[in-house]
């Protein structure tokens, strides 16, 4: 018998994230900008700092409430009113490490063996695993040639291909690698949907507070009784390191998901939490400086890449680009990365990294400072130009 008769194949026949295993495949590069991860360069603010090292030396060290500190939670639920005009009151809330955790318990709570998720694609690539480790069966849509957009013909046309199996959707918009988000007829067009055909929501809304033109439309607001909201601070207070996420959701859910959650994690972080409560309750400020931040990047990278003849379809939210590669360059992502960073010493994602629909196109995060934004586009432009003088 070997080891591996012993392993549960649910994990076993899941890959590791391909983002990070390209990322490490082309770290070493000397002299490489690397924008491959989906991480703010910003410091957490100064408050969150300051609540987290009185926290420590108050010894506010012990296991907090396995649902998440008094003071956090109301600091969530009073932020997603003030934000999103959504009422959660705290015992509809568990405040989870990171928003990977918060996927995992929601799907914990609502998936049983066999159970298929419609999941629009290009994604995440965790989505994949998260999914299929709670034993639930991926159903990947390309969204490819609708702008990237889930359609509610899509949804219909996969529950009626799938006979009843279909439990739940997976959504995420602002979207992780596109950039791309919806209106407010869009989403509610998939709201409907799904009401009609009793369909379990989870949706992913951790770049909610990075919309450009316009405003966030949380699903939460259209479909509450079915929606499990997935939030947190690692995106729009930049604290990806504290990890902190929540899932809020119907009461009659959350119960279950708060024992998922006490099973997998017991509680998440006491000083994390912390330092995420102060940042919830002051922090506004310095999310529209981001903001603010992230657009002028985005502008000026966007004009770099499509004046050389990169696509890109609408990238209104998040901190991504999803460049398609100019058609008359190599178009397979994966290798087109590879050159990229070898020749031009910038790293992108391949889009095979991020699932179907894929092919063809490159992700660039622009969560880096403006000064490697404005090199990187120097490098990728002469780039381009020296593959089409040869």
């Amino acid at each position: 018998m070997t080891i591996e008769s012993n392993l549960n194949p649910l994990v076993t026949q899941v890959q590791p994230s391909p983002i990070r295993v390209f990322d490490g495949l082309i770290s070493n590069i000397p002299g490489i900008i690397k924008l491959t991860l989906g991480e703010p360069d910003f410091p957490s603010p100064d408050a969150a700092k300051v609540a987290a090292i009185s926290g420590i030396e108050d010894n506010q060290t012990k296991y907090a409430p396995s649902p998440g500190t008094p003071d956090l939670l109301e600091n969530i639920s009073d932020f997603l009113k003030r934000r999103y005009d959504l009422d959660y009151p705290s015992n509809q809330i568990s405040v989870t490490v990171g928003a990977t955790e918060a996927l995992a318990s929601a799907f914990l709570t609502i998936l049983q063996p066999g159970d298929k998720v419609i999941v629009p694609n290009p994604m995440f690539s965790l989505y994949d695993s998260i999914i299929k480790i709670q034993g639930g069966e991926p159903i990947h849509i390309d969204t490819s040639e609708n702008g990237f957009i889930l359609s509610p013909e899509m949804i219909q046309e996969a529950v009626d291909a799938n006979d009843g199996q279909v439990k739940a959707v997976l959504l995420n918009y602002p979207t992780n690698p596109t950039g791309v988000t919806w209106t407010y007829d869009e989403a509610k067009a998939i709201a409907d949907v799904c009401r009609k055909n009793d369909l379990l929501v989870v949706s992913d809304e951790v770049y909610s507070e990075f919309v450009y033109e316009g405003e966030h439309v949380s699903m939460a607001t259209l479909l509450p009784e079915l929606t499990l909201l997935v939030n947190g601070v690692s995106k729009s207070h930049s604290m990806t390191g504290w990890r902190i996420g929540f899932l809020a959701g119907p009461e009659e859910i959350m119960k279950y998901v708060a024992v998922g959650h006490q099973s997998l994690v017991t509680t998440a972080s006491t000083v994390s939490q912390i330092a995420a409560s102060a940042a919830l309750e002051t922090g506004d400020d310095y999310i529209v400086e981001m903001r603010e931040a992230f657009k002028e990047r985005r502008d000026y990278f966007y004009n770099a890449l499509t004046s050389v003849g990169f696509t890109i379809k609408n990238p209104n939210g998040a901190f991504y680009m999803f460049a398609g590669i100019p058609e008359d360059l190599n178009q397979d992502s994966f290798q087109f990365a590879v050159d990229l960073a070898e020749n031009a010493k910038v790293a992108g994602v391949p889009g095979t990294a991020f699932g179907i629909g894929g092919e063809n196109f490159i992700r660039f995060s622009y969560a880096a400072s403006l000064d490697e934004i404005k090199e990187a586009s120097d490098r990728i432009v002469n780039y381009v130009h020296s593959l089409r003088n040869k």
